[in-house]
């Protein structure tokens, strides 16, 4: 396996989806593990964390300035995570046919950048606070795919018209996309949280 710091925490049940938590600039792979059960109480849970350090803070890619990708860094960081969804399945003997991310922030963008550009790695994807991290040369197929994105109208962090081009993208994809805005920042608030839940018991449970 590649040398991602991580927690596993396995299902009762072998038929269950995993969600691949992917924690936002600073955290780790602990933060958004209540999320995830939160989303499922019966999935198993791929969290790593970030290989990346800004100013000492874990992410998942480097970037320029705020807003602004390392996209050489971006693309050869997404090869490795999907590198390493593989190799962890082989390890924990989870179906690699059913990973779901949930993704905040820096990491709602890598799980952005893993549908564009590793098709087929992920079965769908709850990306709160996400962006589009770059422009595909050809859209990848993305039919059988379920996304959820979730994004505050007043986030200073991300641009809104970003958010729109990346659900367009994945539309133009194939994927099954539900854009969802919620009168607030780059935090997450309750009701958001609510949905994913159901959206994720609705469509991949």
């Amino acid at each position: 396996m590649s040398d991602h710091i991580h927690r596993f925490l396995p299902s009762a049940s072998p038929d269950a989806p995993t969600i691949l938590a992917l924690h936002g600039t600073g955290g780790d792979e602990n933060d958004l593990l209540p999320l995830a059960r939160m989303v499922s109480s019966d999935a198993a849970v791929l969290s790593p964390r970030g290989n990346v350090l800004e100013h000492g803070m874990p992410r998942f890619f480097k970037r320029l300035s705020e807003g602004v990708f390392d996209l050489p860094d971006l693309h050869a960081r997404t090869a490795d995570l999907a590198q390493f969804i593989a190799s962890a399945s082989a390890k924990y003997k989870f179906d690699p046919s059913r990973v779901v991310a949930l993704g905040y922030s820096n990491g709602a963008n890598i799980a952005a950048s893993l549908l564009l550009s590793h098709p087929g790695v992920l079965k769908g994807g709850i990306l709160l606070r996400a962006m589009v991290p770059f422009e595909p040369d050809h859209p990848p197929s993305l039919q059988g795919t379920s996304v959820l994105i979730s994004a505050g109208r007043e986030d200073p962090m991300i641009p809104q018209a970003s958010t729109s081009r990346l659900a367009a993208l994945l539309k133009q994809a194939g994927a099954d996309v539900t854009l969802s805005w919620y009168d607030t920042g780059h935090g997450l608030v309750p009701r958001e949280m609510e949905q994913a839940t159901r959206w994720f018991g609705e469509r991949l449970a």
